[in-house]
């Protein structure tokens, strides 16, 4: 018997590893297998921490150009490979480093990003996973652009300052300086929204709000949005301003459509779902164990259990999956392709108590136990 685990962390206690290895013990326990952990995520925060651990890599950690100007310390991590550089944009340009009331949508800028990116392509890699959810900006991923050697300039030939409140002001844009190794490089963009960079369903209408920009403010900051979109087209020859994802992280998907080689902007978890090449393995696969923190209703709109599921379906393999906490509505699980889901807490405790991580270790392993030993009786 084959068995694949590839469960989503437990927020706040177990790793997705750390829950994976759980299951393994506990089916180790019961009977004996072929059983293969597999890290996984979605491709948003706890991406770079899932696939580097279960991929072998390695963690830097580099000084960078935080959103409002200051230097933050940001880290991502280089894949076994060598070559496979993973990266979350809110380590340098996210919402959580800034305090609510400094939020500053005309002066946020994403330069930290380009220099994770610059940081990585001296590093020898050549391929990129970048989650890009969580910014504090809304500058189409100039200050990006900028670090990368590409220089957006005014009338008099000055460049453009951070944030968006230049954007109206770009007359030029020039790429002389920016570096060769970029053209041979791949970048995978986990990106989950489809909103296009300007107008209504755009950047700074939709989620600017969230970052500082105030009703009164949406009309001038979205006219100089359209106004960079229209100079990118000037110099690249391609519009994206209506492409899905164009939108995200304050237009920093646009930035990458328009100015990088090689981007695909994909959901994170088929991101990850490739990265660990997860396919290959539940192709024989008797058995596929998935799970996270809590199941429910959310779960089987196509959250990361149920990619696992879909999957795991298309090969045949029966699907099991295990969570901290089910809900009553979890039972939409079943029909998205979760055979059957279990709760791992044994007994009545506090959440604080459950989430302890030896405590969450130990609910795993006796609980994938005690399945596995009761799907013993029918093999």
């Amino acid at each position: 018997m084959k068995v694949v685990i590839a469960i989503d962390s437990f927020k706040g206690s177990m790793s997705s590893m750390e829950a994976g290895n759980a299951a393994k013990e506990g089916i180790e326990r019961a009977c004996p297998a072929d059983i293969v952990v597999k890290p996984l995520a979605d491709g948003g925060e706890g991406t770079t921490e899932a696939l580097v651990e279960g991929l072998g890599g390695e963690f830097v950690s580099i000084e960078v150009t935080g959103p409002l100007g200051a230097k933050t310390s940001a880290r991502y991590g280089i894949l076994g490979d060598k070559r496979t550089a993973v990266l979350e944009m809110a380590e340098a340009s996210g919402i959580i480093l800034v305090k609510r009331e400094k939020l500053d949508p005309s002066r946020a800028t994403t330069y930290g990003v380009g220099e994770m990116i610059l940081d990585a392509v001296g590093r020898g890699c050549r391929e990129f996973i970048i989650g890009i959810g969580g910014s504090a900006t809304s500058e189409g991923g100039t200050g990006m652009l900028q670090a990368l050697g590409y220089e957006f300039s005014d009338e008099d030939g000055n460049p453009i300052r951070p944030g968006i409140r230049d954007l109206d002001r770009i007359a030029s844009i020039t790429a002389k300086n920016v570096p060769e190794e970029l053209k041979t490089c791949h970048f995978n963009i986990a990106c989950d929204v489809k909103n296009p960079l300007c107008g209504e369903n755009g950047a700074v209408y939709v989620f600017g709000p969230q970052k500082g920009v105030r009703e009164e403010e949406k009309p001038d900051f979205d006219k100089k949005m359209k106004h960079f979109a229209d100079k990118t087209q000037e110099f690249t020859g391609r519009d994206y301003r209506t492409a899905e994802g164009a939108g995200a992280a304050g237009g920093l998907g646009f930035a990458f459509l328009s100015y990088l080689p090689n981007v695909e902007l994909k959901s994170g978890i088929d991101i990850v779902l490739d990265a660990i090449r997860l396919e290959q393995e539940v192709k024989d696969a008797d058995i596929v164990i998935t799970g996270e923190g809590r199941l429910d209703y959310q779960t089987a709109m196509g959250k990361v259990p149920v990619g696992v599921a879909r999957l795991a379906k298309k090969y045949g393999a029966k699907v099991l999956a295990f969570a901290g906490g089910v809900t009553k509505d979890a039972g939409e699980c079943n029909a998205a392709g979760i055979d059957a889901f279990f709760p791992i807490v044994r007994g009545v405790t506090t959440l604080d108590e459950a989430m302890v991580l030896e405590n969450a270790k130990e609910n795993m392993v006796l609980s994938v136990e005690q399945v596995f030993r009761a799907l013993r009786l029918y093999m």
